[in-house]
């Protein structure tokens, strides 16, 4: 799962880095709202983390910018403890959350949390699909005899990826993204995953369909 933090603090980046990552996502990071703006339009990424007071362009701006191009990416938007404008700003303008500064990173993280299981309209933090269920609290799926198997980091989001999709191809290039770091991705390494991940839950679950990529069998064949 990939995830843009959008923050100019590097010492605090570099914290709030280790922890998100430590819970499954990919990090990209931006320091500037130009930046910013640009990724947010071209990456897909399951939650932006938008620091409001950005250099180049704040990021008022950019998500506004976001909305009326129709993205709809789910955003949590952090400000300064006393900046209740902001924050009203930042509801009215599409967020769906806000962190006032400063915080705990569990609590960042919890909220994340929180906004992307309002988006997949789940009531906890566990996604079902197939007979599958995967527990992101636990890192592990639950095979439909109530086995459960764990899961690494990585074996999780490309798992995710394609637990989110039932029945529709998803390229390469697609799980790449969501799954690793841009200078660690490569097709043979996903491959790779996807072998380990046929081993744990049933070599029918992930069928390839050449030349395009995976797809994820919701309903046993």
């Amino acid at each position: 799962m990939r995830l843009l933090l959008v923050e100019d603090d590097i010492a605090l980046v570099g914290h709030l880095r280790r922890r998100l990552e430590q819970a499954g996502f990919v990090v990209d990071h931006a320091d500037n709202g130009v930046d910013a703006q640009f990724l947010g339009s071209e990456q897909e990424y399951r939650i932006v983390v938008l620091d409001l007071g950005l250099p180049g362009r704040n990021g008022l701006e950019v998500l506004r910018h976001w909305r009326a191009a129709g993205n709809k990416v789910p955003v949590l938007i952090l400000t300064a403890r006393d900046g209740w404008k902001e924050r009203v700003d930042g509801l009215r303008a599409g967020a769906d959350d806000y962190l006032g500064k400063p915080f705990e990173p569990e609590e960042l993280l919890a909220r994340i949390e929180a906004v992307i299981r309002r988006h997949s309209g789940q009531a906890d933090n566990t996604l079902e699909a197939g007979g599958l269920v995967l527990d992101r609290d636990r890192r592990e799926v639950r095979l439909p005899n109530g086995d459960p198997v764990p899961l690494t980091a990585t074996e999780f989001r490309i798992l995710d990826a394609l637990m989110r999709a039932p029945g529709r191809v998803l390229s390469k290039a697609q799980l790449g993204e969501q799954a690793f770091e841009d200078d660690e991705y490569d097709g043979n390494r996903l491959e790779v995953y996807i072998r380990r991940l046929r081993k744990k839950i049933g070599a029918e679950r992930i069928l390839t369909r050449r030349g395009l990529g995976y797809v994820f069998v919701g309903d046993r064949p």
